[in-house]
């Protein structure tokens, strides 16, 4: 395996502290006023409150990324809660190939920023992530791991997945995995679009995972 990437090898930290903690310090790119400012635990009233000490239980940094506006919604926001909470720590799909369909979703910063090094973390090598990030099809990927790249490719681009690849999926997964591996890949799709529209932000003092210009 060749070595990892500079780019990967400065977002590593962000695996220790959880898929939160990377997202935790986001701020707006620009001077303007934040679309949604970031928010404490002793700002929240009476219905936001008990979802907040929820977050607080898996975030060691408090609340940030997308449970920064989804808590504005606390009845939505508890719902997602679970489904988060579910699709990161519980799912059926083994951790290594569950943040590489993650990765495969939106271009998000903020996502990339997060979940590289826990894909790396997880197994997912350094060539794969570094070719994913130039959006390009991995050339070196266990069976396992080209099934998600097709079959996540397939359904956020054709809106289908092919009976090709469908039984494909099946010879390496079980049902449940393979309904579980449908979800994460549309829940980051989702998760990304809170991000967008709230414009959160890699820390200040990061570098963003794409540079102006790459696909």
């Amino acid at each position: 395996m060749n070595s990892m990437p500079l780019w990967l090898s400065s977002l590593t930290f962000a695996a220790a502290g959880g898929w939160l903690a990377a997202t935790m310090f986001a701020a707006p790119a620009t001077s303007k006023e934040p679309r949604f400012p970031q928010l404490t635990m002793d700002q929240l009233d009476a219905r936001q409150k008990p979802l907040g000490e929820q977050i607080m239980k898996v975030s060691s940094v408090g609340i940030g990324g997308p449970y920064n506006p989804m808590i504005r919604s606390p009845v939505l926001g508890q719902r997602l809660f679970d489904l988060f909470y579910y699709l990161r720590w519980e799912t059926s799909v083994p951790t290594k190939l569950n943040e590489f369909a993650i990765l495969r979703q939106w271009r998000s910063q903020v996502e990339w920023f997060a979940h590289a090094p826990l894909a790396a973390k997880a197994g997912l090598s350094a060539d794969i992530i570094s070719e994913l990030k130039a959006n390009k099809r991995p050339s070196k990927m266990a069976e396992d791991e080209a099934v998600v790249y097709d079959f996540v490719t397939e359904l956020t681009t054709t809106k289908k997945v092919s009976d090709e690849t469908y039984a494909r999926a099946k010879k390496v997964f079980n049902d449940q995995q393979i309904v579980d591996l449908t979800a994460v890949a549309g829940n980051y799709v989702m998760v990304a679009m809170l991000l967008a529209m709230a414009e959160e932000t890699v820390p200040p003092d990061k570098q963003e995972p794409f540079k102006p210009g790459e696909p």
